[in-house]
């Protein structure tokens, strides 16, 4: 039997107005963003005896956080390093494609990637999605444009949606 390789990461603080992200970084590039919590208060805000590849990720990372809080464009993003199912990845990657103010429904990234019936199970790779906010599952929308579910709750996706433009 084969030994699985546990992956370390590198969990670093990312300040905002609207409270403390933790981003986590594996040697491939951004693996999982956390939202602001209690339990983020013990996390490392500084880069001293950080790899040079992981504060040069962190630091794109913060500038994309800050840009996509902030209602504009996401731009550059670090490496992402996205573990998950081949369809997880596939909705992942569909919703990269949604520009900032834009939505789709869960229906609609159902049928981008191919499976037209798997509605639910694009709202389960949502809801799985590690990196939040920069892998934008929160512009994806239930039937009739209601708000569906989201990660962090509902007041998140509303902020978010709201700071880029779309009117709910």
């Amino acid at each position: 039997m084969q030994q699985s390789k546990r992956t370390s990461f590198t969990k670093l603080a990312i300040p905002t107005q609207d409270g403390r992200f933790i981003a986590s970084y594996s040697e491939k590039g951004l693996a999982e963003m956390n939202f602001p919590s209690k339990e983020n208060a013990g996390a490392n805000s500084t880069l001293k005896g950080v790899t040079a590849p992981v504060r040069r990720w962190h630091r794109m990372t913060t500038a994309a956080l800050k840009r996509v809080l902030a209602g504009r464009a996401v731009g550059v993003l670090p490496p992402l390093d996205l573990s998950g199912t081949d369809f997880q990845r596939r909705v992942w990657s569909a919703l990269r494609q949604i520009n900032g103010g834009k939505t789709r429904g869960y229906g609609e990234i159902a049928k981008q990637i191919g499976k037209p019936k798997a509605v639910r199970a694009v709202g389960g790779a949502c809801g799985a999605n590690p990196i939040p906010v920069l892998v934008p599952c929160h512009r994806v929308l239930a039937a009739n444009k209601k708000l569906g579910g989201f990660s962090d709750g509902l007041d998140w996706k509303r902020k978010l949606l709201t700071r880029e433009g779309v009117n709910l």
